[in-house]
């Protein structure tokens, strides 16, 4: 018993830590030329949220709808994408995550 929860957290954990190509391919060059707030906001527009970090610079959400699926009766349930983007005290890009609905 213990062997099959132990399996079914491993697939739990594997399945929540699913990327995107697409996305991974349009974030990880601009986090390798540490772009700026400024090349953002021109691409991407305004961030839907932002927040101070505690060691200095600023995160940046951008809330994105990313497909969907079919209601019964007609109709889509969209699957919500957040994007976090965390900024350096510079303010060029440091890091970035995003969720498993993207």
């Amino acid at each position: 018993m213990k062997r099959w929860a132990m399996i079914l957290g491993l697939v739990a954990l594997t399945v929540g830590c699913a990327s995107n190509p697409y996305l991974d391919q349009s974030l990880k060059p601009a986090a390798q030329r540490h772009e700026g707030k400024e090349w953002f906001e021109k691409e991407w527009g305004k961030p839907s949220g932002t927040s101070k970090r505690f060691w200095g610079g600023e995160t940046w959400t951008y809330y994105r709808i990313a497909g969907g699926t079919a209601r019964i009766l007609g109709g889509i349930n969209p699957h919500q994408c957040e994007i976090e983007l965390f900024f350096d005290k510079d303010g060029k890009l440091d890091d970035y995550s995003y969720s498993s609905g993207c």
